[in-house]
């Protein structure tokens, strides 16, 4: 190669796109500013994971009390029940958004693992993105969330809140139904709120909620274990 053509490669281009190689064989290893790197995205993002589970758990917690006190007497007011609902989507909308900011760290944090060590661990299978380098640099810049509102409400409400809606609701029912001296749609009237209108808020809010989580879309959202292999890599 002549002087001229020199001046037009960097050298270290190729090398920085192929930081992985060799990271795992012998004698080799992580760059300690790498290594710190890579720790303190993973401390990030399990600090983001343990907020997520604080909210569920406080969720549950408060969605047990509730029915445990509505089916204690036959007395105890059925929209209890409701007020537990929206108690529950009050903590969907909180958890939704925190999921929003887990999803950044998350997304760092499999950006190094699938272009640096799983690049490390078999460099034939090639990198995952070619460009992680310049999409990570500008995620440092400026950090920015990924993922619409719309999408971290419909990841949480498949993980853990379409079930706690459901339990809810399903309890709900089953108060007026058969807990009630009254019959349907009397039963469920609130005050003076006809028990009809009041029947079809809610299954109008059920619905929309199995509508939000289970339509099709482009996920945006790092690796959310949205697929499942069975046995692979045992």
């Amino acid at each position: 190669m002549d002087r001229e053509s020199t001046k037009d490669v960097d050298p270290t281009d190729a090398e920085h796109r192929e930081i992985g190689r060799g990271l795992l064989e012998e004698e080799m290893g992580p760059s300690s500013s790498l290594a710190h790197l890579y720790r303190g995205e993973i401390h990030r993002m399990k600090f983001w994971r343990e907020r997520l589970d604080q909210t569920t758990y406080w969720a549950i917690v408060i969605m047990s009390a509730i029915l445990t006190w509505t089916f204690s007497s036959r007395n105890n007011p059925h929209y209890i029940l409701l007020l537990g609902t929206a108690a529950l989507t009050a903590f969907l909308v909180i958890e939704a958004r925190r999921f929003r900011g887990y999803d950044i760290w998350r997304g760092r944090v499999r950006a190094l693992q699938k272009n640096v060590f799983a690049y490390g661990l078999d460099p034939s299978a090639g990198l995952e993105d070619p460009n992680w380098r310049e999409k990570l640099s500008r995620d440092y810049r400026q950090p920015v969330i990924k993922i619409s509102f719309e999408e971290a409400i419909a990841h949480r409400l498949r993980r853990i809140y379409l079930v706690l809606f459901s339990i809810t609701l399903s309890a709900w029912v089953i108060r007026i139904a058969a807990f009630s001296t009254r019959p349907w749609p009397e039963s469920a009237a609130v005050g003076s709120i006809p028990g009809l209108a009041v029947t079809v808020t809610v299954v109008a809010f059920y619905l929309l909620s199995v509508f939000i989580a289970m339509r099709n879309r482009t996920w945006q959202s790092e690796d959310e274990l949205r697929t499942e292999a069975v046995g692979q890599d045992r």
